[in-house]
């Protein structure tokens, strides 16, 4: 009687692990549907003068879709002779980092400048600078100075 028992358990485990597995399909990932392109529109003229004992800094310039940057620049400082030039650059976030393209005493000379674009105004930064390949550039950009004093306010762009 136990041999049956055993014969018939052993066959019922045969029959059970020969059972037809019903398999799950894989689950499905489905992607994400494709975040649209984020579309920045272009900002179109921007102008910022600075009037300060006699000292007029003024500038006026573009952003296009691309966050590039061109426009003009001028100095015309008590003291100094008027510098004119245009700027190319780019916006990276709420900073215009651009090549001033400039002529002073009959020189043509570039300098980088960057302005801090905040509650409506534009700071321009100043720090220390080299001179390499004919170009003066900011030694390092995340140790500029950005002081009130140097404040540009919003102003109507010349038609």
């Amino acid at each position: 009687m136990k041999k049956l028992s055993a014969l018939v358990i052993v066959i019922l485990s045969v029959f059970i692990s020969c059972k037809k597995e019903t398999t799950l399909p894989p689950p499905q990932i489905e992607p994400n549907p494709p975040k649209e392109a984020e579309i920045v529109e272009p900002a179109g003229d921007q102008c910022y003068t600075s009037r300060l004992n006699g000292n007029i800094v003024a500038i006026s310039f573009n952003v296009n879709s691309h966050q590039e940057v061109n426009g003009k620049l001028s100095y015309n400082i008590t003291g100094k002779d008027k510098n004119e030039g245009t700027i190319i650059g780019n916006m990276k976030g709420d900073t215009l980092i651009a090549d001033y393209t400039f002529m002073s005493e009959g020189v043509s000379s570039v300098r980088e400048v960057v302005f801090l674009q905040k509650d409506g105004t534009l700071i321009e930064g100043y720090g220390d600078v080299v001179d390499a390949n004919n170009k003066v550039t900011f030694k390092d950009k995340k140790k500029l100075k950005f002081d009130a004093k140097n404040t540009l306010t919003k102003s109507d762009c010349p038609q």
